[in-house]
């Protein structure tokens, strides 16, 4: 059978691109599906924003910067994981401190530092920078994690939640003691005592109560009874509801949504943009888009599983829960079935620091299993 000349250049060509994505430690298939929810976040961002090309453009250069700083992550030897971890740690316990003296308030909370060319929310990195420690500290032993390990664990969990927690930012908080726990039991801590943790956690819920701002009372009663208090606290989830139940099964269509385009919907283009989603694109829209999470989880767990080493697996499970937790978090709090705790939804929200954190992560997994599969070809 003859090939005609365009048809043999694009077989030859395929193969070539492959092998140039494996030659940067980038694994296709993750990347792929990272560029298709960013794609998804791009568009619904349009029209979330009344069709501001600008806003598009802005999301558009910071996932640029994402990719970028996941490319050259994904060029990290894995000893420099081990090496970095303590100090990375270290600066954003700094960045966390500094926020209460030179942060920009923002809504009432001081959680962003303002360096001139670029605007850092550490309490998002810190849901990197914790992870990474924790694997590092317990990847060392086979063995669960007991004793003086177990403490220096809790620890290391509760000084950045603490910090993240008095900003005030309750929902970043507590997904930083999510995410740690998550790596705890990764590492073999039997779940009998994580859920002797959370059982302690929730017996101090009373006494957290009295520490807590009015307006993060009113978010729990208002999760608890939603229309007690309709035009304020209660406003965001129920507008989200209305978005979301109006979505129906196949949505208004682009750029039809009613809640977004009349402006009912509060911080459409941030917190509250699946709700945009599920209105314009309805239960099949937001289908796709849970399986494309679905499918970016899975496959960094498969590349997880695929390591030779207990660091690199801890560490690339840990990635792969934290990308499950921030969109879980936002979906549930958008339908309200959590508290609005004010997370973003992964790749798609408006905003730079989880989309270059939560990169870096994918970027870090992707270089993990590279160098894996480098070794594997010489053995």
């Amino acid at each position: 059978m003859n090939v005609s000349p365009s048809a043999s250049l694009a077989l030859e060509s395929r193969p070539s691109f492959r092998r140039l994505l494996r030659s940067l430690g980038l694994d296709p298939l993750l990347l792929v599906l990272l560029v298709l929810v960013s794609a998804a976040g791009l568009v619904v961002l349009y029209t979330a924003g009344d069709g501001a090309g600008s806003l598009v453009l802005r999301q558009a250069v910071r996932l640029f910067l994402g990719f970028g700083v996941l490319v050259a992550v994904a060029q990290v030897p894995v000893g420099y994981y081990r090496f970095v971890a303590p100090w990375f740690y270290a600066l954003t316990i700094v960045l966390l401190g500094l926020v209460f003296f030179v942060g920009e308030r923002t809504l009432g909370a001081v959680r962003w530092i303002n360096f001139g060319v670029v605007r850092v929310q550490p309490g998002e990195i810190a849901q990197l920078a914790l992870p990474l420690l924790l694997v590092w500290l317990l990847s060392s032993s086979p063995d669960p994690p007991r004793g003086g390990r177990l403490l220096a664990a809790a620890g290391l969990i509760a000084l950045p939640a603490g910090l993240i927690a008095l900003e005030p930012d309750l929902g970043t908080a507590v997904l930083v003691v999510a995410i740690g726990l998550v790596v705890l039991f990764l590492a073999g801590l039997s779940w009998r005592w994580i859920a002797a943790g959370i059982l302690g956690l929730l017996a101090s819920a009373p006494v957290a109560w009295r520490f807590m701002h009015r307006y993060q009372r009113e978010r729990i009663l208002v999760f608890l009874h939603p229309s007690r208090d309709p035009l304020g606290a209660g406003y965001h989830i129920i507008q989200s509801q209305i978005a979301i139940g109006s979505g129906g099964l196949l949505g208004g269509g682009w750029m039809h949504g009613s809640q977004a385009y009349l402006n009912f919907l509060p911080e459409q283009t941030t917190d509250f943009i699946f709700a945009v989603l599920a209105e314009e694109f309805g239960f099949l829209g937001t289908l796709v888009l849970i399986l494309l999470y679905l499918a970016v989880v899975f496959r960094i767990l498969w590349l997880a599983q695929r390591a030779s080493d207990r660091f690199s697996r801890l560490l690339g499970a840990s990635i792969a829960a934290l990308i499950f937790l921030y969109a879980f978090v936002n979906m549930a709090m958008v339908s309200g079935l959590l508290p609005v705790v004010g997370e973003p939804l992964p790749f798609v929200s408006f905003g730079g620091s989880s989309i270059v954190t939560l990169l870096a992560g994918c970027g870090a997994v992707m270089g993990l299993d590279a160098r894996r599969s480098h070794l594997d070809h010489h053995l």
